[in-house]
């Protein structure tokens, strides 16, 4: 498992060589009260993602995304070129870590999250489901509002959907809150796996000790990366390890507290171009 670390400022003349970003409420505006982002980079974004891609920095997107989900906001920000080695990507919060163009799964790790879906669904016996598959979308118990997953959604009983080993699992309750899901994995501990809270009543399962730091760590060791080396950004709860983990981490301005209280330090807001803020700090204009 990838461990924090204090974090000193960074030294004079530094210049992050992998640059690690959150995608939804980080690069894509939230729709208000729609669950779901715009799909669509800003200008400032854009330019900001390819000073550091020009300066020579690896830019990896690392998102709670299924890679299907992903490989759209790489091609939105161009972040593939024939003079560049594929992307390395983190999806699924850690579990998936894959490289684009084409689409090549290069390390997965899995669990049995049939005990703590059982223990989350006696508490919220009405609550949705979901299990990626890969390719098409995803196994849900039944529909979720509409856009807060990509591609298909393919009806299956419960019991099939956590027979055999997943990367990870999505239970979502349109009629909870996040403060109620946030209480709710503390109080059953859900052993055995890691959980992250969403924005939402939404709890992402995964195997323990997979987060984004430990896909990011991953990409680090196959790119002779280090960690002290690296700029993350990010605005949720599942953003938290990776930036502990990073050699800078920062979060967006609309961040939660939990993940505000980790940063090393916080930018704008989604919605005043944030990022871009922070990328150009290390990567300013070519005078």
């Amino acid at each position: 498992m990838p461990e924090s670390h204090p974090t000193p400022p960074p030294a004079e003349g530094w210049q992050p060589r992998l640059v690690a970003l959150d995608i939804d409420g980080t690069l894509l505006k939230w729709v208000e009260g729609a669950g779901m982002t715009h799909e669509e980079i800003s200008p400032e974004v854009f330019a900001a993602v390819h000073r550091a891609l020009d300066a020579g920095a690896h830019v990896v997107l690392a998102s709670g995304r299924s890679p299907h989900g992903m490989t759209a906001i790489a091609d939105l920000l161009e972040l593939y070129a024939e003079e560049r080695d594929r992307l390395w990507i983190v999806a699924s919060n850690g579990a998936v870590v894959f490289r684009y163009p084409p689409l090549e799964v290069v390390h997965e790790e899995t669990f049995d999250a049939g005990p703590a879906v059982k223990a989350v669904l006696q508490r919220h016996p009405e609550a949705l489901v979901a299990v990626e598959e890969r390719g098409i979308g995803y196994r849900v118990t039944s529909h979720f509002p509409e856009g807060e997953l990509s591609g298909d959604m393919i009806i299956t009983e419960l019991d099939e959907l956590v027979a055999g080993p997943v990367s990870r699992v999505i239970i979502r309750d349109p009629e909870a809150t996040a403060e109620e899901f946030v209480t709710l994995a503390a109080d059953l501990g859900l052993h055995g796996t890691n959980y992250v809270v969403g924005w939402t009543a939404w709890l992402d399962l995964a195997p323990v000790g997979v987060s984004k730091a430990s896909g990011l760590e991953h990409v680090g060791r196959a790119l002779d990366v280090d960690a002290a080396d690296v700029l993350a950004i990010g605005d949720g709860r599942n953003d938290i390890e990776m930036l502990q983990w990073a050699g800078r981490g920062v979060a967006m301005g609309q961040a939660v507290q939990e993940v505000i209280d980790v940063a090393d330090d916080v930018t704008a807001s989604v919605y005043d171009e944030g990022a871009a803020i922070e990328i150009n700090r290390w990567f300013p204009d070519s005078p």
